[in-house]
């Protein structure tokens, strides 16, 4: 009874001893008598005792991150450069991983350090600081064909830091300030030429504006001159209109004539043209004065006084 009791408990920790459970996210691969038997995923998995049954590898599905050493990178123009990178990669065949290399990680940090080597050593030295994007896809591109037959997919890679040796980046620094310096000065004669251009161009409509606010002026005068006379002369011609509609005598119209022979005088004229009715119509005046006497206002000569007779009585 004893001995039955001793071989349940060793059965049952035998058996204890071989149930296996496999967190999730997690492949183990199980190798049989030392060759592959199969993988065992996320679960409770019961393994043969005795070492018939072995756990070769255990993979992850997570992504996982390869942080490789700084190393020196010679550019194409022979600038010395140390450049670390950052890989970031996963196992999607548990098999490949545990069979395709000795260590893949390592593999894999060597493959990076060879690699970027290759890539880098293309470019030159202002390519390689402005170029980041492009040696991070060729990088990523390369090592994940390389890979597959390891069983990892290697989903991206970021350089991390570019620097230059000591006396590069201080002729760096000098070609900087020097570049900045001329920055500066085309700044400032772009600024001078653009304020001149901009006085310029504020004379120009300073002077075209005045120039079209004398030419209204002009015309405001012009306008106004020719409405005064377009009204004097339409307030002559009503006062014209009055005249003939009140039907004058010839002795207006004549007056008319004279006050019209005044102004054209203005007190000023020294010589005057009759014109010959107004002539005619004089002499005919005259002639009727002289005839009848009405309208003459020439005063007459004084008689001569008649002598005074002597008083002979008194003499």
């Amino acid at each position: 009874m004893p001995f039955l009791i001793a071989g349940v408990i060793i059965v049952f920790v035998l058996l204890v001893s071989c149930l296996k459970v496999v967190p999730h996210t997690e492949s183990y691969v199980i190798e049989r008598l030392g060759k592959f038997h199969t993988i065992w995923g996320a679960g409770l998995h019961l393994l043969a005792p005795f070492g018939i049954d072995r756990i070769t590898a255990r993979a992850t599905s997570k992504e996982k991150v390869l942080d490789t050493p700084p190393q020196s990178v010679i550019t194409s123009d022979n600038v010395p450069l140390t450049i670390d990178a950052v890989v970031y990669h996963k196992t999607f065949d548990p098999k490949l991983y545990a069979y395709g290399a000795a260590n893949p990680v390592e593999a894999l940090a060597n493959l990076t350090t060879t690699t970027l080597r290759n890539i880098v050593g293309e470019l030159t030295l202002d390519e390689s600081l402005t170029s980041r994007d492009s040696i991070n896809a060729k990088m990523t591109e390369s090592l994940d064909r390389a890979t597959d037959e390891w069983g990892i997919r290697v989903t991206r890679v970021e350089i991390r830091n570019i620097t230059p040796s000591a006396d590069i980046r201080e002729s760096m620094e000098k070609q900087m300030k020097a570049e900045r310096a001329r920055r500066e000065t085309l700044l400032e004669a772009e600024g001078h030429k653009q304020a001149v251009i901009t006085r310029a161009e504020g004379d120009k409509q300073a002077m075209i504006l005045a120039a079209e606010g004398e030419r209204d002026a002009r015309i405001a005068r012009a306008e106004g001159e020719a409405r005064a006379v377009l009204l004097q002369k339409q307030a002559e011609a009503d006062g014209l209109r009055a005249i003939m509609a009140a039907c004058p005598t010839p002795e207006v119209i004549e007056l008319k004539r004279y006050e019209a022979l005044v102004e054209m005088a203005n007190g000023t004229a020294s010589k005057l043209i009759v014109p010959t009715d107004t002539v005619e119509m004089v002499k005919k005046n005259a002639v009727f004065t002289e005839t009848t006497g009405l309208g003459n206002v020439t005063p007459e000569a004084p008689k001569p006084a008649a002598p005074v007779k002597p008083d002979v009585c008194c003499d």
